[in-house]
């Protein structure tokens, strides 16, 4: 038995849910929504596809529903505006967040919280600062979508399967993140000689350019948002992901957003470095071999991040 609890029924949280109840990991949702009726229709519209997939009990219910939640995702908040960069949604999302720690933690203290509302760093640390919930099991979804849209555009460089790319985007998941290139590779080629080892069906080798694929990850969410006004399919998918390996008994390794405490010269924020998730939240860290300039790379996000916490009300 898995219970989950989602806040905030929006294009994020009802398709978190929907695809939660077709990969089939949850057996009750709670969803909870300050416009309650937008949660009942949700659950209700779920619900009735639920013959076609496993049983699942999902509805609208309020804070005190959430009683014995495993996991607790928070996807509510003032959405990006086309334009709008994350951080500026930093400080109404930081009182948004605020109002909603003391409710929910009463209800279920000893659940792991899942942090998707944006600026999910800024979010993340607030839940760290303000909530009194360890913090093995406060975890924002940082940059696993970001990694997710790396792997993408790899896969379509070089006509290969996403499952053959290893490789990463750390720190903020918005415009300070960056690509550890001495880590990247595929199947195990460094990503500098994919081109003498990979090529397209047709015969040609593309160039490959760095700064377009960087550009390309950091971009995409705009993109998205300019064109259909919301993101919610890959990060969805990428939430789903990451529930369903806290509630497995494997540990993943992944690039999701927790406390900083001196790794790389970083303390006292939140941004994303490779974590080891398992039962029950954060496992470890993993310290990765960066080269001299991608820890710099990594302590300018963080500097970034700092420099929004001492502007905001937390």
């Amino acid at each position: 038995m898995n219970k989950i609890t989602i806040i905030g029924s929006g294009s994020v949280g009802s398709t978190i849910a929907y695809t939660m109840t077709v990969s089939g990991f949850a057996s009750e949702i709670v969803m909870i929504d300050i416009n309650n009726s937008k949660a009942l229709g949700e659950a209700l519209d779920i619900r009735q596809g639920i013959p076609f997939c496993t049983p699942c009990s999902i509805y609208a219910g309020e804070y005190q529903d959430a009683k014995d939640s495993d996991i607790v995702i928070i996807t509510s908040g003032i959405a990006r505006k086309a334009g709008q960069s994350r951080l500026e949604l930093a400080q109404v999302n930081i009182d948004v967040t605020k109002s909603i720690i003391p409710e929910i933690t009463k209800y279920a203290p000893d659940a792991v919280y899942v942090i998707v509302s944006n600026p999910v760093d800024i979010l993340t640390y607030v839940f760290h600062k303000c909530s009194g919930i360890p913090e093995n099991r406060i975890i924002g979804s940082g940059t696993i979508l970001d990694t997710a849209r790396l792997r993408a555009r790899l896969s379509e460089y070089y006509s290969i399967s996403q499952n053959n790319i290893h490789a990463y985007v750390l720190g903020e998941h918005g415009d300070s993140s960056f690509i550890p290139w001495s880590l990247a590779n595929i199947s195990n080629v460094p990503i500098a000689e994919c081109n003498n080892s990979f090529k397209y069906k047709d015969g040609l080798v593309p160039d490959f350019d760095y700064s377009e694929i960087e550009e390309y990850v950091r971009k995409s969410g705009a993109r998205v948002i300019e064109r259909k006004g919301a993101t919610f399919y890959a990060v969805s998918a990428s939430v789903c992901h990451l529930c369903k390996c806290l509630l497995g008994r494997m540990d993943t390794t992944m690039t999701v957003s927790t406390m900083m405490h001196g790794e790389y010269g970083i303390d006292d924020v939140c941004l994303s470095v490779l974590c080891t998730v398992g039962n029950k939240g954060i496992q470890s860290k993993v310290m990765l071999p960066l080269d001299d300039n991608e820890v710099r790379l990594l302590q300018n996000s963080a500097k970034q991040l700092k420099e929004i916490i001492k502007n905001t009300n937390i």
